[in-house]
């Protein structure tokens, strides 16, 4: 029986330290290391996580963790360059990360492109839910979400291995669904993941 590849290019962006390497190698390895000095990406670093998405297709997605200090903003557009899908990450406990999340989308949208002109599909991840204190409130994400074009939002840890592999899952379907140079069926509306995935849980911070 054929089987059917599909190859897409995932960034990964938001501020410095909000756990954009940390998210990658937990997706693609399982691996955690809280006790391991933090090393902070210069430039772009890369991974690559294949799924077996049904019997005759596989999707490879080649995940592009982009440097969160400002003098690496400079070259997005290089590092953007053939995306189909974002991830736009932010700290929960790191109000100006939330804040920033803003301005990493609106460089994405005039930066990375369908080729029909469509900005690429983004989704918005809350990290680091576990810590709690001072939390942005779910409500804030949702309508932050809704007001800047993401497809979708979840909170959570890479640390507790909370939600790690959901996001990325909802992003490679919308992917699929936009990977022609006319997407026929945007979506109409942010969806909030944390309510649409089984099992349920509660929408507030963690």
């Amino acid at each position: 029986m054929h089987c059917q590849e599909h190859t897409h290019k995932v960034l990964i962006v938001g501020d410095k330290n909000v756990g954009k390497s940390s998210y990658v190698k937990r997706y693609v390895n399982g691996n955690f290391n809280y006790k391991q000095p933090y090393k902070m990406t210069v430039g772009v670093d890369f991974a690559v996580k294949v799924l077996q998405w049904s019997d005759t297709e596989t999707v490879r997605l080649h995940l592009w963790d982009i440097a969160g200090q400002e003098s690496f903003i400079s070259m997005t557009r290089v590092y953007y360059k053939g995306a189909s899908g974002c991830v736009v990450m932010f700290d929960m406990t790191e109000p100006s990360s939330f804040l920033h999340a803003r301005q990493w989308k609106q460089d994405v949208d005039t930066k990375a492109m369908l080729p029909n002109g469509d900005p690429i599909p983004c989704i918005l991840l809350a990290n680091k839910c576990d810590l709690g204190m001072g939390c942005v409130s779910s409500e804030k994400i949702k309508e932050f979400s809704e007001a800047n074009g993401f497809i979708g939002w979840m909170e959570t840890s890479v640390k507790d291995n909370r939600n790690i592999q959901e996001p990325l899952r909802f992003l490679v379907e919308n992917m699929l669904r936009s990977g022609n140079a006319v997407n026929p069926h945007p979506p109409q509306k942010v969806v909030n993941l944390q309510q649409d995935s089984a099992p349920a849980r509660d929408t507030g911070c963690c």
